[in-house]
């Protein structure tokens, strides 16, 4: 009745998944993407981008204390580095896109380039954007949409894609590594993009219209990455709102409802991220979305047209990558009858700031406001052979234990390699006696995993004064 199986639109993680979990069960398959080339925001835009990026800033700071200055030309440095940059993002891209596309070769998934749009609950038109009149049509028995996010853009602000940015342009900017540069949005993209240009020498301003940032992490985390944030000159602007944007000489001038101003080469929107669904004539398909672009799903990914998925960012928080594979997997499973669990409840979390972030489980904040007993382990970086070998002292890992059976309630890092090493604590979580298997284990050494024997006897320390 149908030319495939399952069409996938969009090819970024949740997509991929999607499309090579159906293949492995001998499924006809073809994915639907829009851009010239495979992998999604995630690749082109998005996750690799931006943590390549990271990685290139780390190992520069690392090697500046070898540089010797060259007195004609103070700045070749910074332009030689920013070259560097963008050389090594652009490489990570074509290497990730090559990777997608011969994962699909090899599993049999077929791949048409152009915007689809729904015709009726089964059907879908693609519309080639190079040559826009070629289209085709496709029939499907069951559809993922997986179309990802865009940067949410105010009304009546001049984005000109060289000074005035979102976070998709981060690779398109005038001046690479910018003297000054405003940043809206305290959420995990301003964060991350605020503490990487500041590593770099950029001086930031950090406007949210919230107290603080990062209201989702455990408190004494976001205050340490408050801290380190500032020593590198970050400037932090709470409570505001941008009223205008002005572009004036070289400067972008933004005028915050106070009344203050904020000056600076370039002003980077990190606000939220926006569905992007209003292309697929949703209402053909029986299917709407809310206004942020997302569309509703229950635990197995199904809209309200069964046979329809959505997955990855269009379907709502976390919007992760590394969710968005999964909720791929548990969609093409569901939809060929196939046995699956559903989205596991505990999933770590990681922001890659310099430095970066990682957690799994609940903070002191919500243990506190539900009345769950808990223990507080510490373990910092300073007291660890490995961090002081690799010259990082800046950071801690923290764990919240049930004085009641010894399960982690919370695992909290900030510091180099956090985003690893969360991982220990999540295998572990929930678990009766997990404080014992941690104090008792013996962890390589040295390694920054030891900060667990460590985090363990604190807490265990502690525990016993409430004896």
């Amino acid at each position: 009745m149908y030319d495939l199986e399952l069409l996938v639109i969009g090819s970024g993680p949740g997509g991929q998944r999607a499309a090579i979990q159906a293949a492995k069960l001998g499924k006809r398959v073809a994915v639907v993407e829009r851009r010239e080339r495979v992998g999604g925001v995630s690749i082109h835009t998005g996750t690799v981008p931006s943590k390549t990026l990271r990685q290139a800033i780390l190992e520069d700071l690392a090697n500046r204390g070898t540089d010797i200055p060259d007195p004609l030309n103070p700045e070749r440095h910074q332009i030689a580095a920013a070259q560097f940059l963008k050389d090594r993002t652009a490489r990570v891209i074509a290497d990730e896109t090559a990777l997608v596309r011969d994962q699909f070769r090899r599993n049999g998934v077929g791949l048409l380039m152009g915007d689809a749009s729904f015709i009726d609950a089964h059907t879908v038109r693609v519309v080639d954007r190079l040559a826009e009149t070629s289209e085709s049509t496709i029939t499907a028995e069951h559809i993922v949409i997986a179309v990802g996010t865009t940067p949410a853009r105010p009304d009546g602000v001049d984005f000109d894609e060289r000074r005035v940015i979102d976070s998709d342009g981060i690779l398109r900017l005038e001046d690479p590594v910018p003297p000054t540069m405003t940043v809206v949005g305290g959420g995990v993209i301003g964060i991350e993009y605020t503490s990487m240009f500041a590593a770099m020498g950029t001086r930031v301003t950090l406007v949210d219209a919230r107290d603080g940032m990062l209201p989702f992490v455990d408190r004494e985390i976001a205050v340490a990455l408050r801290y380190l944030l500032r020593k590198r000159n970050v400037t932090f602007q709470f409570g505001e709102e941008v009223v205008r944007v002005e572009r004036n000489g070289d400067r972008v001038n933004t005028h915050l409802k106070s009344g203050k101003q904020v000056a600076s080469h370039t002003l980077l929107y990190a606000t939220g991220r926006q569905g992007a669904t209003d292309q697929l004539g949703l209402e053909a398909a029986g299917l709407s979305a809310d206004k942020r672009g997302r569309i509703d799903v229950d635990d197995r990914f199904r809209t309200a047209v069964p046979h329809i998925y959505a997955v990855g960012d269009v379907s709502g928080p976390p919007g992760l990558a590394a969710t968005s594979m999964e909720q791929g997997r548990i969609a093409a499973l569901t939809a060929f009858g196939e046995p699956v669990n559903t989205l596991a409840e505990l999933v770590p979390v990681g922001i890659y700031a310099i430095p970066e972030i990682s957690y799994v489980g609940r903070t002191e904040e919500e243990l506190t406001q539900d009345a769950v007993p808990y223990v507080v382990g510490v373990a910092w970086y300073r007291e660890l052979a490995k961090a002081m070998i690799m010259n990082e002292q800046d950071g801690l890992l923290k764990i919240l234990v049930s004085p009641e059976d010894g399960s982690l309630l919370g695992v909290h890092v900030i510091g180099q390699q956090a985003t690893d090493l969360v991982h220990i604590g999540q295998a572990l979580m929930g678990r009766p006696g997990a404080l014992d298997f941690l104090v008792s284990a013996v962890f390589n050494y040295p390694t920054l995993a030891e900060a667990y024997k460590t985090a363990g006897l604190d807490a265990q320390n502690r525990m016993r004064y409430l004896l």
